[in-house]
């Protein structure tokens, strides 16, 4: 006897951040090879990229309707969404069919209040339905738990995890002539850099300092192109290169929608042993202490935060990068939420599985 098959789905592909770090390398981990369903198999699902794709649209849409037509799968996970049409009723339909039907999300995506047909099509929709009917919902962290929550009874908490072993550490505490700062992201969230843009200036301006930019977009970031170089991410080869930065940062203004992140920028400087600079936004404020870093919350606190790291002795910075890494590897490694996975999506492992 073996245990019925998990159907893994979702909008974005294998490069979307979403479905890569919330299933995709969870799988890959536990060594599962669940059906996979993504829309596009696209990193995102704008309207440029469906527009670009009208016969992957066309064939996209023939195969959710043979979803929704067809049995209900045993174990069903939904990561944000299905699909850019659905308005949630698809999700909706498929988690109350299913055996054990999971929804799992990792931003505020209630936070969506744009009107027309955003109203009924957008995110808040989609997440609004699909919480309500899943048997469990799985939040990236409290804040976002504390949302479902409302709608949901049965929610648990499982944070955005890492591999630390999948990253180089960070062996050189030594700042060299060019202090090197970076910024690890996707480009959707290139914006936030403006946020402490000023700052970030200053400190460029006092101690020579750089920042690297890693992700996959290419606009222009106004004042700071002055101090930035820009690396385009690619998976692993890319990550690799954090180990070459003094301190790794995560400026966030403080929003309804910033307040869900999930601080996994965070949690890859972490497991490079890299000391880091936040803003205590959300999980932020936590994660920041709990890796011995810094939380700077105006200009003046970035300024004289990364000041501070970039021209404290290098003993103290292998300190903070050493402790760092023990902290991603004891509060969000796959390895320390291995089982808290298994049991969510009753797993053979984990609690309700019906082999266990």
């Amino acid at each position: 006897m073996t245990a019925a098959p998990l159907v893994v789905a979702a909008s974005y592909g294998p490069t979307g951040a979403s479905t890569r770090v919330r299933v995709l390398d969870w799988m890959r981990f536990l060594g599962l090879e669940p059906v996979v369903s993504t829309y596009l198999g696209t990193s995102n699902v704008r309207p440029g990229t469906l527009a670009r794709r009208p016969l992957g649209v066309l064939r996209a849409e023939t195969r959710l309707q043979g979803l929704r037509r067809g049995p209900a799968p045993e174990r069903l996970l939904v990561s944000r969404s299905m699909g850019p049409f659905t308005g949630g009723r698809l999700e909706s339909s498929l988690l109350r069919r299913a055996g054990w039907g999971v929804y799992d999300f990792d931003d505020a995506l209630y936070a969506d209040r744009r009107a027309g047909l955003h109203r009924f099509l957008g995110q808040s929709a989609v997440w609004a339905r699909a919480v309500a009917a899943a048997d469990l919902v799985i939040a990236g962290n409290v804040h976002l738990a504390e949302a479902a929550a409302e709608r949901n009874p049965d929610v648990t908490v499982i944070p955005s995890c890492v591999d630390p072993t999948a990253y180089p550490q960070k062996q050189e505490y030594a700042v060299g002539a060019v202090p090197r700062l970076v910024w690890l992201g996707s480009p959707s969230t290139e914006g936030y850099l403006a946020s402490v843009a000023p700052a970030l200036l200053q400190v460029h301006r006092s101690t020579g300092a750089r920042l690297l930019v890693i992700s996959a977009g290419n606009r222009p970031l106004g004042d700071l192109d002055a101090m930035v170089d820009r690396v385009t991410w690619a998976g692993p080869r890319t990550d690799a290169l954090l180990v070459e930065a003094d301190c790794g940062i995560m400026p966030l203004p403080d929003t309804p929608f910033t307040r869900g992140k999930c601080a996994y920028k965070l949690l890859q400087y972490g497991a490079a042993g890299l000391p880091v600079c936040a803003s205590p936004v959300g999980v932020n404020a936590q994660v920041v202490d709990q890796l011995g870093g810094c939380a700077a919350t105006d200009h003046g606190a970035w300024v004289d935060a990364l000041t501070g790291l970039l021209t404290e002795p290098a003993a103290d910075r292998r300190a903070r990068g050493r402790g760092a890494r023990r902290a991603v590897e004891e509060h969000y490694s796959f390895g320390a939420w291995r089982q808290p996975f298994l049991d969510a999506l009753r797993l053979p492992g984990g609690v309700g599985d019906p082999l266990r």
